[in-house]
């Protein structure tokens, strides 16, 4: 990975630490946005658009708003504290784990447009994915055919969870009506 991507991560981690240290319901609410914003940011570094723009409607975007409306419309207690109390134990195991991860892990990424990457040490899948996609669906867009009908469940399961989230978010506006 880049020095790009690993400032990516440690900015992801960092808010999600915060989300989980701020007492305050509304900053952890932003810091949280802020969240979803970076991992949507590493996803198109990281060259998967798809799951970028989901994690940027859906984490960045929905969730926001629904974790926004749903304070407004309860109270928030008032206090002076800034940070939730800390467990040490709790962190102890929780950053021995990021570490463990950060230290196994993230030195076998392959940098973005590797040539040693696995994607390109198999050329004649894409380029069979590329010549047989219009024969197999009928669909002349290769991108196309492979979320709609290779990956037809997965793009599903997102269908579904981007249309959950719109609803959800439609009884939150009270506007159950689709007229």
């Amino acid at each position: 990975m880049s020095a790009v991507a690993y400032t990516l991560a440690i900015f992801i981690l960092l808010a999600a630490v915060a989300t989980a240290l701020f007492r305050d319901v509304l900053s952890a609410i932003v810091v949280f946005g802020a969240y979803s914003l970076g991992m949507a940011i590493l996803y198109t570094f990281l060259l998967a658009p798809d799951v970028a723009m989901t994690e940027a409607a859906i984490g960045a975007g929905v969730t926001t708003i629904l974790l926004l409306l749903t304070i407004a419309r309860t109270t928030r207690p008032s206090t002076d504290k800034l940070f939730e109390s800390v467990n040490v134990p709790a962190v102890v195991v929780c950053g021995a784990f990021v570490l463990v991860l950060t230290i196994q892990l993230l030195p076998e990424m392959y940098a973005v447009g590797d040539p040693d990457a696995p994607v390109w040490s198999n050329p004649e899948v894409t380029q069979a994915y590329l010549e047989q996609t219009y024969d197999d669906t009928g669909v002349q867009n290769a991108v196309t055919a492979v979320l709609a009908a290779y990956r037809g469940f997965d793009t599903f399961g997102e269908a579904v969870v981007v249309f959950a989230a719109g609803i959800a978010t439609l009884l939150v506006l009270k506007r159950e009506v689709f007229a």
